[in-house]
């Protein structure tokens, strides 16, 4: 099988944990677009792993773990996870980790002038300040500096010096900044490439010719930060949803079986933007506290809310997704009641369609009983409390996709297979 796995809300939805999950059964996993802004969590035997570049497949044995072309790369970044989970046991090596000769490089003024521009916004978008959005830029303007060009002190030199003569222009007109240093900069990042050199492979070469199947994709970010379909311009600098899969990750070629969308059993964000579910004081408490409820990567706590399935809909058929998954049923446990999003309404007027834009958006709520019995424990949907079954199933009625798996906890064993 060959799977695309993307989440179905705005990030955070647990991926990392059903990546891990499902990649028993696949050979290749690849992740296809974003950049050290993601965050991506499992936990085995009790150890947290984060993964922020690198497929969280990587703890499995056996598989191929890539990094595609979509994806924008800080070296120090992934130097620094390579190097944290080989001193926790895990086994990486070209032989396991291959990264994309395309991949675009975020370069130190990258992240400075992502800050620098945020920090002038009059509307600020939440940006997590790595650089993530201004390598995307240079990729676009035809200027960026690709891990082939990274690798080739020659050719990095010479992009290298060009592109500081234009930035070093900009932080000192506009921003009234230092300079950077060309020959530090060339000279630190020189010793970088050194290092990543090993893992780039010509990956259409390499799974072509050998003819490698059981294809993972794996999604950073969720569905409503993509920079075309999402709650723009609160959104990431990279087409997040199932099409973009395999145009980001390089591999064309492979033909796709199934379309996996995972969204938590209530709603979460991370910065600004519209979110017509949320919810203030104790219940956004209930759920930060309750379900962890801050960022993997910037330790930002996520604002809150109840369950929007119009949202998740919309979610549903931008990415064709043919079987659902729901995380974090057990944060709702103890709850008396429990409330689902199921129409909008603007202006007193119910919408028909989803609107282009969700600001001055009221939710329609329908209302559940909660449960009293813990939920982790369970290994079967069977298991499961009588009235977390039927909010399960009614997700699933309204979305018309069935849930292949619940997660009932952060442990790497709690989860369920219907």
């Amino acid at each position: 099988m060959n799977t695309i796995l993307v989440g179905l809300q705005w990030g955070d939805e647990g991926k990392g944990k059903i990546i891990d999950y499902l990649c028993l059964k696949e050979d290749v996993i690849v992740r296809f677009q974003g950049g050290n802004n993601a965050g991506h969590t499992v936990v085995v035997n009790g150890e947290k792993f984060i993964f922020h570049l690198i497929p969280s497949g990587i703890l499995r044995k056996g598989k191929i773990c890539v990094i595609g072309s979509g994806v924008v790369i800080d070296p120090k970044v992934l130097i620094q996870e390579i190097t944290s989970l080989k001193s926790k046991g895990v086994a990486i090596s070209p032989r396991n980790l291959k990264i994309s000769p395309f991949c675009h490089i975020i370069m130190p003024y990258h992240g400075l002038m992502d800050s620098l521009r945020e920090k002038k916004r009059i509307q600020k978008i939440g940006t997590t300040k790595r650089g993530i959005g201004p390598c995307y830029v240079d990729r676009v303007s035809r200027c960026g500096i690709r891990l082939v060009d990274f690798i080739s002190p020659g050719v990095f030199s010479r992009k290298l010096k060009s592109n500081l003569d234009d930035k070093n222009n900009t932080l000192r007109k506009i921003y009234g900044f230092k300079e950077f240093s060309f020959r530090n900069m060339y000279n630190e990042y020189k010793r970088l490439a050194k290092v990543l050199k090993p893992y780039m492979c010509d990956l259409v070469d390499y799974f072509y010719k050998k003819n490698r199947g059981g294809f993972l994709f794996e999604g950073a970010q969720g569905t409503f930060l993509d920079v075309d379909f999402g709650t723009y311009p609160f959104v990431t600098s990279s087409s997040v949803i199932s099409s973009n899969a395999l145009l980001g990750s390089g591999l064309s070629f492979v033909k796709i079986d199934k379309i996996i969308g995972v969204a938590k059993a209530y709603s979460t964000r991370v910065g600004e933007g519209p979110f017509p579910t949320e919810l203030k004081g104790k219940y956004s408490e209930y759920f930060r506290n309750k379900g962890t409820e801050f960022g993997a990567t910037t330790g930002r706590p996520r604002r809150c809310g109840w369950l929007d399935l119009v949202l998740v809909k919309r979610a549903v058929i931008l990415n064709k997704i043919t079987e659902l998954v729901i995380t974090k049923l057990d944060v709702l446990d103890g709850l008396q009641k429990i409330k689902v999003c199921i129409e909008y309404k603007y202006r007193g007027k119910k919408l028909k369609k989803f609107p282009y834009d969700l600001e001055n958006i009221t939710p329609i709520y329908k209302d559940f009983k909660g449960w009293n019995k813990k939920t982790n424990p369970s290994r079967k949907f069977s298991d499961l409390p009588k009235e977390a079954r039927e909010y399960v199933e009614f997700i699933e009625s309204f979305l018309g996709v069935k849930a292949g798996f619940i997660s009932v906890g952060e442990k790497r064993e709690a989860i369920l297979k219907r």
